[in-house]
């Protein structure tokens, strides 16, 4: 494909992430490098922005810029949801060809994959060569055929974190708000709220337990859980996914969904405020819900590491990928060692990715205590970054 001829487009595409910045100052960064004949260009408010013509060239933007760019929260670009439909493709081809766009590149999850197969089979109907090549984005963790997800780690530091610092807060005010139930995100799947458990020690320490979607969620299992921390500690913690489901289905799905977006996805009255109130009913006691909602994705001191590098190399890794005259692909990140970490970076077709979940396996999945299997610490804990934080030196006077 004639790449040295056209220009690139870059998107970000769906929620944010702590370091969808950094992939993007990676992808510029190699794109200045690789094609220095080529302009660059930026989609406001990811696909829309294309839709509507709006794609300011951002092909100037000095070292500097780039060096703060990536340690950025939110997305530079602008970002949404949209799903495409089929009267978006005339006005979005027109956007292409007039800037000459031969390489698009879409920073994010599998919806934004089942988007760039969308655009691609467009521009193949029309016979408009363009190659486009995703790049890997979500805290969720739920994208297929990878290690991981850049953005996961990092969000996961900050649950892990917060989740300890949450459980020592309600045993310290045991005495007026000893229980605490924390809702994170994570979609379908329950990578975020695993997380939760890196902390956790001893059956003293938070959390008592974890809520998934891949696991059935009982009352009566989640009570007697917290009912038997509280009575043997003075406290409770519970972590529960945004999307966890009963026998009759997600938690809060009594009532019509709050919202549904452009791909179908529904969002009910929130598990963690029903949770709340079941647990003051049953006890007779005060139950913090505490919701971190985007702040678990936007916290600079919160960056892992490891996260930030990775996410880096995926932008500058996806511009080489373009330069091989890939087409339809995605990185993917492999785990070569986990004793001293090492990764390389590979790739998967979109074909396999566009629509898929990835839920968390059976042997990382956590039991009715909080607790999860040295497997997942195991594997978590490169991703976290560092410093981790040192807590076997924490004694308890209470």
């Amino acid at each position: 494909m004639a790449t040295s001829s056209g220009n690139i487009l870059l998107i970000q595409s769906g929620g944010c992430t702590p370091v969808i910045n950094s992939t993007l100052a990676g992808l510029i960064k190699n794109g200045q490098t690789l094609y220095p004949q080529s302009r660059i260009y930026g989609g406001i408010h990811g696909i829309e922005g294309v839709i509507d013509g709006k794609i300011p060239d951002i092909t100037e933007v000095s070292n500097s810029q780039l060096k703060s760019l990536a340690k950025m929260p939110g997305a530079a670009l602008g970002s949404s949801r949209h799903k495409l439909l089929p009267n978006d493709m005339e006005p979005l081809l027109k956007t292409l060809k007039a800037h000459n766009i031969r390489i698009l590149h879409i920073i994010g999850g599998n919806d934004s994959a089942a988007t760039g197969l969308s655009v691609s089979e467009a521009a193949r109907a029309d016979k408009y060569a363009l190659q486009v090549i995703n790049l890997p984005k979500t805290i969720d963790n739920d994208i297929v055929l990878t290690d991981h997800s850049p953005g996961y780690g990092s969000a996961a530091r900050f649950i892990s974190q917060a989740t300890f610092g949450v459980g020592r807060d309600a045993e310290a005010m045991g005495i007026n708000s000893p229980i605490s139930i924390i809702e994170v995100m994570g979609r379908d799947s329950g990578w975020l709220a695993t997380a939760s458990s890196f902390y956790k020690k001893t059956d003293r320490d938070a959390p008592h337990f974890i809520g998934i979607p891949e696991v059935i969620f009982s009352e009566e299992n989640f009570m007697i859980s917290i009912e038997n921390a509280y009575r043997n500690y003075g406290y409770a913690v519970a972590v529960v996914s945004e999307k966890i489901r009963s026998m009759e289905g997600d938690l809060g799905r009594e009532n019509p969904p709050t919202f549904t977006d452009n791909f179908g996805h529904n969002y009910f009255e929130s598990p963690g405020k029903y949770l709340s109130d079941l647990v003051e009913k049953r006890l007779g006691v005060r139950c913090r819900w505490e919701k971190p909602g985007t702040i678990q994705r936007s916290l600079m001191d919160a960056v892992s590491t490891t996260d930030r590098e990775e996410a880096y190399q995926i932008g500058q890794k996806a511009v080489e990928m373009a330069r091989s005259e890939m087409n339809e692909v995605i990185p993917t990140l492999i785990r070569s060692n986990n004793q001293k970490y090492e990764y390389s970076i590979g790739s998967a077709s979109l074909k396999d990715v566009a629509g898929e979940i990835r839920y968390l396996p059976e042997k990382y999945r956590p039991d009715d205590q909080g607790y999860t299997s040295d497997s997942f610490k195991s594997y978590l804990r490169p991703l976290l970054g560092n410093p981790i934080h040192d807590t076997e030196s924490i004694f308890h006077l209470l």
